[in-house]
């Protein structure tokens, strides 16, 4: 059942905006012009992360603590807007949307919450609001920005990354979805890695396409797998993700051996 559909066009792009919002089997999924999920939602578990990259995101735990302060770029049906403000209480969370409508659909059709102290949702330019930080630091930012023409040009430059960098605490990491097919994941990748000089592994989703790269401030010391394996099962207790096949998944796409995955 297709319950809305609504067009804006957006200033400074060639295309229109089209949300639609589809709902079957007591899940209600976002999409922007196409029949790829951007976010999906079960409406009797709204804060559950239906979506295996959103999933994803939180392997960055496998390595660093919860961050004290993060950044969102991108909203869409506010997925993992909302899994931070439920499962990590320590985290003051901004999110950037480019487009007021996504925001008003987030809250109106998929329960996301209003701002409060711990979440504050800004409708504006990604890029710009990075580069306009000043000296406020985060401990993580998160790149939701991928739309079916890649990333936004502003928001996939070395000049961007490098501000990214300059943004985070010295324990920080960057997160950025990716899509595994883009003709452009290794030249990501390859910026990515020269901004962060070799910090950086791919955690790729098992479902579709998607890969998350983290990008770290700082080297994790080579961490071995019996450690990485034991922190899973902790996590998974605590959270319900499945950490245990964030570790496994890790040696598919990243230098290792059978001790220790270089990092």
């Amino acid at each position: 059942m297709m319950l809305s559909r609504t067009r804006r066009r957006p200033r400074n792009f060639d295309d229109e905006l089209m949300i639609d919002v589809s709902e079957e089997g007591g899940v209600r999924k976002l999409h922007f012009g196409s029949d790829d999920t951007q976010s999906a939602m079960k409406i009797n578990a709204p804060n559950e992360l239906l979506l295996a990259y959103s999933r994803c995101v939180f392997g960055s735990l496998l390595f660093l603590e919860p961050p004290q302060k993060m950044l969102l770029i991108g909203l869409g049906g506010g997925s993992i807007a909302k899994w931070v403000h439920e499962y990590l209480p320590t985290t003051h969370l901004t999110c950037v949307e480019l487009f007021q409508q996504v925001v008003n659909v987030a809250r109106s059709m998929f329960f996301l919450p209003p701002d409060d102290e711990r979440l504050q949702v800004i409708t504006g330019d990604g890029a710009a609001h990075v580069y306009n930080m000043a000296d406020e630091s985060v401990d993580m930012i998160m790149m939701d920005a991928y739309s079916a023409t890649g990333i936004a040009a502003p928001l996939a430059s070395t000049d961007f990354f490098t501000a990214c960098k300059h943004k985070l605490t010295d324990d920080g990491v960057l997160a950025v979805n990716l899509w595994s097919i883009d003709r452009r994941f290794e030249q990501y990748c390859a910026q990515l890695s020269e901004v962060f000089e070799g910090r950086l592994i791919c955690l790729p989703a098992r479902q579709k396409g998607n890969v998350i790269a983290f990008a770290f401030m700082r080297g994790q010391n080579n961490p071995q797998w019996e450690r990485l394996a034991d922190k899973a099962k902790k996590l998974e207790a605590e959270y319900g993700l499945e950490f245990n096949e964030f570790v496994s998944d890790l040696a598919r796409m990243n230098p290792h051996n059978d001790r220790r995955l270089f990092i």
